[in-house]
């Protein structure tokens, strides 16, 4: 079995997180059973061996083209994949979704309703992915960032505000200008 730290939550569903070491973080609410977390877990662990390594190569190497490579191509798999997941629980319908190489902006949103995700975003924690993914599928609602957008955002990543200022030390360790939009 993984070796993985448990955090319950109000959160409604189970979330696996690959942490800075490699270390495995399971989110999970309140009232669920052990047992089903851990089945789970057993069912992500291809997926949580290749997140490790992802993670441990990525604090092992420079930010250079073979780390680009590999950012670019999981950026592919999973940001189409969490933008799919995420637009159903929101009601939304993105035109498309794209990786760049952006160095100023996490993602963004265009008035056409096409995302675009730097490959960047590849390098921060799973739950900030998720927050920007969030944070662009919420334009598609609100293309501003009125009371009436930080709502959206917060029922569907409820700790937002912790991830902006996780993105934003981020940003400054990869010493860069990243912003999240």
């Amino acid at each position: 079995m993984i070796d993985y730290t448990l955090v319950r939550t109000p959160r409604k569903t189970l979330a696996i997180y690959i942490r800075p070491g490699g270390l495995v973080e399971v989110r999970a609410p309140q009232r669920m059973p052990l047992r089903e977390i851990e089945r789970f877990l057993a069912a992500k662990e291809k997926w949580i061996a290749g997140k490790r390594a992802l993670v441990l190569a990525r604090e092992e190497l420079p930010p250079d083209a073979e780390l680009e490579a590999k950012c670019r191509k999981l950026a592919k798999e999973v940001l189409p994949a969490k933008a799919a997941a995420y637009a159903a629980q929101m009601g939304v319908n993105p035109a498309g979704v794209k990786v760049n190489g952006a160095k100023t902006r996490w993602g963004s949103c265009s008035s056409k309703g096409n995302l675009n995700f730097s490959w960047r975003v590849m390098l921060a924690d799973e739950d900030a992915i998720d927050y920007v993914v969030v944070h662009e599928l919420a334009h598609l609602l609100e293309m501003n960032h009125s009371p009436r957008f930080w709502a959206i955002v917060a029922r569907h990543c409820p700790d937002y505000i912790d991830m902006r200022k996780r993105l934003r030390q981020f940003r400054n360790r990869l010493g860069t200008q990243e912003g999240e939009e």
